[in-house]
């Protein structure tokens, strides 16, 4: 039996146990994830957006106590892969706890080799491209489906509503190149290959020759597998030639920056999606991050690709929550395998030791003329 002086004694450890834990998290050093994104160029929103809504969460985590602090540091690369390599080594250099929130195909398979070679964690690339999820690595974890799982729907949907000529206008890069190959594939199933493809170069907007050739050929429906002001120049440059088909996007095409650049124009084009909308509240992920937003202040705005940086940044928590013992990149990646079919305010993440994809969470959505965006 415990008696009243064994149970009093064994309360007061515990409390000074839990004070000196609280206290050695509040004087530790903050644990520093390194960001290389754009924060300039014609893809910035992207990073601008998917920064916010990372540090909108950790901002809240922080302020809790007996929280070693998570702090990230960004560094702008302009979506250009040498830049982001270099920022890559340097951020490596300067011993960033992991790899967060990286933008893009290029630029994340180009920083890629140098978080496996010094096994640094790289975590929650905004990217669903296939070469960075295959072969496997035991540092890498995707947060996101993948682009064949968003053409997969893409097709699906196309050709349900009887649109089966479908054109590809890409980026000429890896990125792409990835949209294209899953646009193929999915239409392969179907014994249908595309209508007609054209690329833009990355960074530029210089549509003509691109629109010439696919309003040429016709399609139903053109997937478009490019950045925001890319796309953005394509269907306006589209409809002027008198082209009246449909167009559909990945989700790295940036919703809320899509609809920025096209304004009334947006009306009608569709999205896919690879995280829940910030616009639905039946969704309780949506209500915690859109209140979170309201508190932050600060210029942060709930949209898609910030809510992507939001849920990124808590899950990446929730592994450090879950690492035993010594925190170390080890534990983080142990922490986050033990992620198993976990709700994050009904958006479902499970992780393995075999699996590092964490979602194959998509859905379909419709830009409307006054900046809105329906699921």
């Amino acid at each position: 039996m415990v008696n009243r002086r064994h149970f009093s004694l064994a309360v007061g450890t515990a409390a000074t146990l839990g004070s000196f834990r609280i206290a050695q998290a509040q004087t530790e050093a903050p644990l520093v994830l390194g960001q290389s994104a754009p924060f300039t160029g014609p893809a910035a929103q992207l990073g601008i957006q998917f920064h916010q809504g990372a540090k909108v969460f950790l901002d809240s985590y922080n302020a809790q106590s007996g929280r070693r602090n998570v702090v990230i540091k960004n560094l702008d690369d302009g979506y250009e892969p040498d830049r982001c390599a270099a920022n890559t080594q340097k951020l490596i250099d300067e011993d960033v706890f992991a790899l967060f929130g990286y933008i893009g195909t290029p630029t994340s398979l180009a920083a890629l080799p140098l978080a496996v070679k010094d096994k640094v964690p790289f975590i929650a690339p905004f990217t669903g491209a296939m070469s960075l999820r295959e072969p496997f690595q035991k540092n890498v974890f995707h947060l996101r489906a993948s682009y064949n799982d968003e053409t997969a729907l893409m097709v699906k949907q196309l050709t349900h509503l009887g649109l089966k000529k479908i054109a590809v206008f890409y980026q000429n890069d890896a990125y792409g190149k990835a949209g294209l190959d899953g646009v193929t594939l999915a239409l392969s199933q179907l014994d249908l290959k595309p209508v007609a493809m054209a690329t833009v170069e990355r960074n530029s907007a210089d549509v003509a020759q691109a629109v010439k050739s696919i309003v040429g050929a016709k399609p139903d429906a053109v997937v478009q597998v490019g950045a925001y002001k890319a796309c953005a120049a394509f269907i306006r440059e589209a409809r002027k030639a008198s082209y009246g088909g449909t167009f559909i996007n990945l989700s790295f095409v940036g919703t809320q920056a899509l609809a920025d650049e096209l304004g009334k124009e947006a009306a009608g084009v569709m999205v896919t999606q690879v995280v829940p909308s910030p616009y639905n509240p039946a969704n309780a992920i949506t209500r915690e991050f859109v209140e979170a937003v309201r508190k932050a202040g600060g210029g942060a705005s709930a949209n898609f690709s910030s809510m992507e940086g939001y849920l990124a940044a808590k899950v990446l928590t929730e592994g450090l929550r879950k690492a035993s013992g010594k925190l170390t990149r080890d534990s983080l990646v142990t922490g986050l395998e033990s992620i198993d079919r976990q709700q994050f305010g009904g958006f479902e993440v499970s992780f393995s030791a075999k699996n590092h994809v964490g979602s194959k969470f998509v859905e379909l959505s419709m830009l409307t003329g006054d900046g809105r965006v329906r699921t």
